[in-house]
């Protein structure tokens, strides 16, 4: 039999025959140890074990416990978890069940709907599935033959996505009596799947879209060991307290009505109060970095739209409108109405860059299978600037923009991670300016020592960029301020700039956002902060609370004196007992708390409290709106005092 090379992750070489099984080449490599791998790499390319090798190649085994062997342990656990479901529930039809970040989902077209107790039914039916040591088997046939395959089963969500594939042949997975179509790969078995929780359910519209059915999802998440699980569990559960839309209502921030619309966020005071302090230090950070406030319309002609490129690359994601005949698209984002701003008069080389700021409000049509409370809206409001600049100003923008990015995340405690984006398959302008506008994101990156990763494909279809995600007291990712450049948009509407040689010259742009979506920056503020806000941004910074009806005088007279030097205050004077209301100012996680009673009115001083038990030493009114000036300062980097 005909011989193949195969070289392992180690560098070493062996011959096998034609047709080895890639669990017998590791193996042989590893002296009978295959057993702690799961599947392999071979020639770069994701296989089952079972996989047979036709070729020379290279060979680097994937452990369970890495995060591929993770992410095929949680796409088998779907497969076992469809597999229960359709034996529990007969007529349960499958849509997708994919794999996601730390657990997977599938779903589910059934006439049963779902309750968190048949989560308990499934979980126990699944780990009889996976005490049978099912052998996942790879079943390759022909496109047309698997359609027919699954109109015989009355599967019409897989027979649509077969329809759509460009493949001659297709994969499906078996174990036992259940079939799906899978690329793969899968473990070896279901035995492998020992660590796994069904975490919960919810809706979906199949492929996202409301026009389409409405699905039922079931979650769940699956581990190498049960340690592993038991410590996600723990992070899950502390992720639900922290769930902003629980705490939005809880704190009275903001709510959402089927009466206004999916994805429009109806701000209440205490929410609307954080805006304007985070709007007010986006301003005055801005400011002192030499932008200029600017502000643009709602609406833009739609031929404005064509002219940029949005209405053919972007026309998906936008509302449009008709006013006396006239086609208008309501902007998704702000770069044009500032490229008009631009083009308005003669600019001088001498006057870049120059940098426009505004909080831009813009809707975006999201479909409702996507909308997550303030993290995926439609109507949202960016911290969005644009930067026209020299080419050879070029770095030093993008440095600054990456300092201010640094700042900004050191203030909120947010650790963070950069990553290049670079170009998409659909995309605008010439490949020498793609290249270029790539290499000065990796230059600026480079020159300030920050380590990043490239993702291919996944840039703006108008430039490539610097995406920032910021981790939070959960270390979890999250997309907030990204840096895009882009020099195809000043070609496109003709921006330019007299050189000292006398001559146009075409500028370069910048896009560029620091929080990102105010509503999305604030949903991950709540979540990372618990609702327990620093002392700067929290709506209500203290609450002045009386032992007795005779001590409310003395109250009245520190809330004035505090709301008169703009400290953020609330006054309880309630025939409550005191202890009830300091547990009502716990609950609503307000920092201070300024207790009156005899002691207080007799020494006309405040005794503060804070929110987590420990209590200060009295002080008067006066010494205790120094001190909250100054811890806002401190806290907001010097930016934000008494709002």
């Amino acid at each position: 039999m005909e011989a193949i090379k195969v070289r392992f992750q180690n560098g070493s070489e062996k011959d096998f025959p034609r047709g080895t099984k890639v669990s017998e080449i590791i193996d042989a490599f590893t002296g009978g140890k295959g057993g702690q791998y799961v599947a392999a790499r071979v020639n770069g390319s994701l296989v089952d074990l079972n996989f047979p090798v036709e070729k020379d190649t290279e060979i680097e085994p994937v452990r369970l416990d890495s995060e591929e062997g993770k992410d095929i342990l949680r796409h088998s656990a779907s497969h076992v978890m469809a597999q229960a479901v359709q034996e529990l529930y007969p007529g349960s039809k499958l849509a997708i069940g994919p794999s996601i970040e730390n657990g997977f989902y599938y779903d589910i077209d059934s006439p049963h709907t779902f309750t968190p107790e048949d989560l308990e039914k499934i979980e126990k039916k699944m780990g009889e599935i996976v005490k049978a040591d099912l052998p996942f088997e790879r079943i390759e046939m022909p496109r047309n033959k698997a359609i027919e395959f699954f109109k015989e089963r009355n599967d019409p969500y897989k027979v649509e996505i077969l329809e759509e594939l460009d493949e001659d042949t297709v994969s499906l997975y078996k174990q036992g009596s259940f079939i799906d179509l899978c690329r793969g790969p899968h473990l070896p078995s279901t035995g492998y799947v020992k660590a796994f929780k069904l975490t919960g359910l919810a809706g979906a519209y199949w492929r996202g879209d409301e026009r389409n059915k409405m699905l039922q999802r079931i979650y769940g998440t699956a581990f190498p060991d049960k340690k592993s699980l038991k410590k996600y569990l723990a992070h899950l559960e502390e992720a639900r307290k922290r769930d902003h839309r629980r705490l939005g209502k809880e704190l009275d921030l903001f709510s959402f009505s089927d009466e206004v619309g999916a994805g429009m966020v109806i701000y209440h005071p205490k929410g609307a109060m954080i805006r304007h302090i985070l709007e007010t230090f986006e301003k005055q950070e801005h400011l002192k970095r030499g932008y200029e406030l600017v502000i643009g319309p709602t609406l833009l002609k739609t031929e404005l739209w064509k002219k940029s490129g949005h209405f053919d690359h972007y026309r998906e994601f936008m509302y449009f409108t008709e006013i006396e005949g006239q086609s208008y698209g309501i902007k998704p984002m702000n770069c044009l109405a500032h490229m008009l701003i631009y083009k308005s008069q003669i600019r001088s080389y001498r006057d870049l860059p120059i940098r426009y700021f505004e909080l831009g409000t813009v809707h975006r049509h999201e479909k409702s299978g996507v909308l997550h409370g303030l993290l995926r809206v439609r109507q949202f409001t960016q911290d969005d600037a644009h930067i026209l600049c020299t080419p050879e100003q070029l770095n030093d923008e993008i440095i600054g923009i990456i300092d201010f990015v640094i700042h900004t995340m050191d203030i909120f405690g947010f650790p963070y991670e950069m990553e290049i984006s670079t170009r998409p398959e659909k995309s605008i302008g010439t490949d020498e300016d793609w290249e270029r506008a790539t290499s000065a994101l990796e230059n600026a990156l480079k020159q300030k020592g920050i380590s990043y990763d490239i993702c291919p494909g996944e840039g703006a279809f108008y430039g490539p960029k610097i995406d920032v995600k910021l981790k939070d007291a959960l270390d979890r990712r999250w997309q907030c301020a990204t840096i895009q450049c882009d020099f195809t948009l000043p070609e496109r509407f003709d921006l330019t700039y007299i050189g000292p040689d006398g001559q146009k010259h075409r500028p370069v742009m910048v896009h560029r956002v620091i929080l990102g979506a105010l509503e999305r920056f604030l949903g991950v503020l709540i979540e990372h902060y618990a609702g327990a806000f620093p002392t700067w941004l929290a709506p209500v910074q203290a609450v002045v609370l009386t032992v007795t009806d005779r001590h409310i005088p003395f109250a009245e007279k520190v809330y004035r004196e505090l709301k008169d030097a703009r400290i953020r205050v609330e006054l309880d004077s309630r025939n409550e007992k005191l202890g009830y209301k300091i547990r009502e100012a716990q609950l609503k996680k307000i920092p201070y708390m300024l207790v009156v009673g005899d002691n207080e009115v007799e020494a006309e001083k405040v005794k503060p409290r804070l929110r987590d038990g420990k209590q200060l030493d009295m002080m008067s009114a006066e010494d205790f709106i120094k001190m909250i000036e100054e811890e806002c300062l401190s806290l907001s980097g010097g930016t934000i005092g008494l709002v």
